[in-house]
């Protein structure tokens, strides 16, 4: 048998049907009468005795008759195109959702704690002498580079009062209304916490503390809007080796005891102080482990020490001491525990405010970036 279905294209249509036959018996099998069962049976076992003799017509004629006793005795499923497209995509989703929990999760960086290694969002107020592109041009670079153009020019006098949470469509923000002066204006394909971030920044606000009013025509917002790099986590290497240190490392945050980190969060780091270790960061800005300073040529800290020497562009300077790790101070990390600082330490609520915490709360590895598409891209964050 197992010859003439690799030969014979007949044969492997036959057993195919033949299958198929049986599947729709076995699910129906309680709602048929014992006659209707076995009429089925006998056909099914015809053809494939018909496939054992290995003659065409022979088993074109009992695939004929087989789907004739398949009609008349098996029960027809409503919708029955409906149900294969739903049955397609749910095997779909549960394998999405499979890869999603034991291989590769998707992440985006929203902050920018992890620059340069690894940048979140970064909104640039554009000079009054600036352009912003037209439509396609925005839109190109917006699927390809991440960089999106906020320019909103006010419709009536008043001030900022306010913006709903942004309407997602899968991985990304669709759009997000805001209020000004009484009018709504929309933002397509916003950054996120865009407007929130430009609250904390003081934007809605003169120099002097006082609320900004704007005018009829006064543009409320003219700014180019860097999006967070999206990443792929390693979810499966963690379950054969634990980390090391100066690998990037996302851990759930349920264990970390401070009033700005929630308890439901993920968030996203480098590993530099495993259990058992002594650390604190040197006068060079460095980490020293052990009484060891780490160096240019420490695994997982080349790129990262390489940029205190690079252009003042990269806003990397070295690790600043504060906190747990002030003027030198040591901190011992408990055992089975890991402390993580984010690259930028002047933008970086990390261990230095909260220490130590679990190992059992990583999740996984950072392992590629794939969008925008930067110098970043794939592993050139590394």
């Amino acid at each position: 048998m197992i010859l003439k279905w690799l030969f014979s294209r007949t044969v492997r249509h036959a057993l195919q049907m033949r299958k198929h036959v049986w599947k729709i018996l076995q699910h129906q099998r309680d709602l048929l009468t014992p006659q209707a069962i076995g009429e089925v049976q006998k056909s099914m076992n015809a053809l494939r005795a018909l496939c054992a003799g290995g003659d065409r017509a022979a088993i074109q004629a009992g695939m004929a008759e087989l789907e004739q006793t398949a009609n008349q005795w098996l029960k027809p499923y409503p919708y029955a195109s409906y149900r294969e497209n739903i049955e397609v995509l749910l095997v779909a989703i549960a394998v999405a959702m499979a890869i999603r929990t034991f291989f590769l999760q998707p992440f985006k960086i929203p902050t920018g704690s992890m620059q340069p290694t690894l940048w979140g969002i970064w909104p640039t107020v554009m000079k009054a002498d600036e352009r912003v592109p037209n439509r396609l041009v925005r839109l190109a670079e917006f699927w390809i580079r991440g960089v999106g153009y906020e320019h909103v020019v006010a419709r009536s006098a008043g001030s900022f009062e306010g913006a709903e949470p942004p309407t997602r469509l899968a991985l990304f923000n669709l759009k997000q209304r805001f209020k000004v002066g009484g009018e709504v204006y929309t933002l397509w394909f916003p950054a996120d916490s865009y407007l929130e971030n430009l609250g904390r920044k003081g934007y809605w606000y003169n120099s002097d503390g006082s609320v900004k009013v704007f005018q009829p025509g006064d543009e409320i917002l003219k700014m180019k809007v860097a999006s967070g790099d999206h990443l792929f986590v390693d979810r499966l290497t963690y379950n054969f080796r634990p980390p090391q240190r100066g690998e990037i490392v996302v851990f759930e945050t349920k264990h970390i005891s401070h009033q700005d980190v929630p308890t439901d969060q993920f968030y996203i780091k480098r590993l530099v102080g495993l259990g058992s270790e002594r650390l604190k960061i040197g006068p060079d800005q460095r980490l020293v482990v052990n009484g060891k300073p780490l160096t240019p040529s420490t695994p997982h800290f080349e790129n990262l020490y390489s940029f205190m020497d690079g252009p003042r562009e990269n806003q990397y300077f070295g690790h600043v001491g504060i906190g747990l790790l002030a003027h030198e101070q040591e901190y011992a990390v408990p055992p089975n525990q890991y402390v993580v600082m984010g690259d930028n330490t002047l933008n970086s609520l990390d261990s230095r405010y909260w220490g130590a915490f679990p190992r059992e709360d990583v999740i996984g590895k950072a392992y590629f970036v794939y969008w925008p598409i930067t110098s970043r891209f794939g592993w050139g964050y590394r």
